[in-house]
């Protein structure tokens, strides 16, 4: 995907995802997030929104310190002008990525062809996702579009989770997904330290197979879904270490 569509995806996704939460009601439990509400989800995207804006329109060289941050996010709304303030930010990030230089040199966390492109590609996929946080609330959620699934999942078990970290596994396991829809394949290793996207694209003998179309597999590993309707081949319990061990964190 290209900068402009991720844009474009990140602006659509947002829109969705304020309309969901308008018609959920701020009190109501987000199942796909246990811990949090309809206003626990508008606050942290919100934030998050005027966070990564501000990466790219102050041309940041490096990630912004707790006042920075405070600063770029501003005063918390009350819940009456919650939705209003959601809204207000998730554009002005649309805005600031639009009309950026392609060239602009700012902090960025994952690999990627440029900051810009980095920034884009993150911050379609954190709104894309917690859409879908909001769609759980109603037991409905809309389909990622085949094309937004696959990157996704690639941004997630090439960047997030390729980074060092460690977890409670013993052992190795294979997880391989398989797209119904498009074709695309991806295998993963979960390790002790990290995961791995290696490039084999059919694994001899993978711990466990998942065949779903691209939306469902890009919900699946951000464990926003379930796996028990899919077709699973090998060793479901690889998915249920997968659901308690693998958590995204930007740091």
């Amino acid at each position: 995907m290209e900068i402009a569509e991720h844009i474009a995806v990140l602006g659509d996704e947002g829109t969705k995802l304020a309309a969901a939460a308008d018609a959920a009601g701020l009190d109501a439990p987000v199942p796909t997030c246990p811990d949090w509400t309809v206003n626990d989800l508008l606050r942290h995207t919100g934030h998050v929104h005027r966070w990564a804006a501000a990466h790219v329109r102050d041309e940041r060289a490096a990630p912004l310190d707790s006042a920075g941050e405070q600063e770029a996010v501003g005063p918390q709304p009350s819940d009456a002008d919650l939705i209003a303030w959601f809204r207000q930010g998730h554009q002005a990030l649309v805005t600031v990525l639009t009309e950026a230089d392609p060239a602009v040199q700012c902090w960025s966390f994952l690999p990627a062809p440029s900051p810009l492109a980095f920034w884009a590609r993150r911050q379609c996929h954190e709104t894309t996702i917690h859409r879908a946080d909001a769609d759980s609330v109603t037991g409905s959620v809309g389909a990622v579009d085949p094309v937004v699934a696959g990157d996704g999942i690639e941004e997630l078990l090439g960047g997030f989770l390729a980074r060092p970290r460690h977890r409670d596994v013993s052992g190795l396991h294979t997880l391989h997904l398989v797209a119904t829809d498009t074709g695309q394949r991806w295998t993963a290793v979960l390790g002790p330290d990290r995961v791995e996207l290696v490039p084999q694209q059919v694994p001899a003998d993978p711990s466990v197979t998942v065949r779903a179309p691209a939306s469902d597999l890009d919900l699946l590993v951000w464990n926003r879904m379930s796996a028990d309707d899919l077709d699973v081949t090998g060793d479901r319990s690889v998915l249920e270490t997968w659901k308690r061990v693998v958590h995204v964190r930007w740091s």
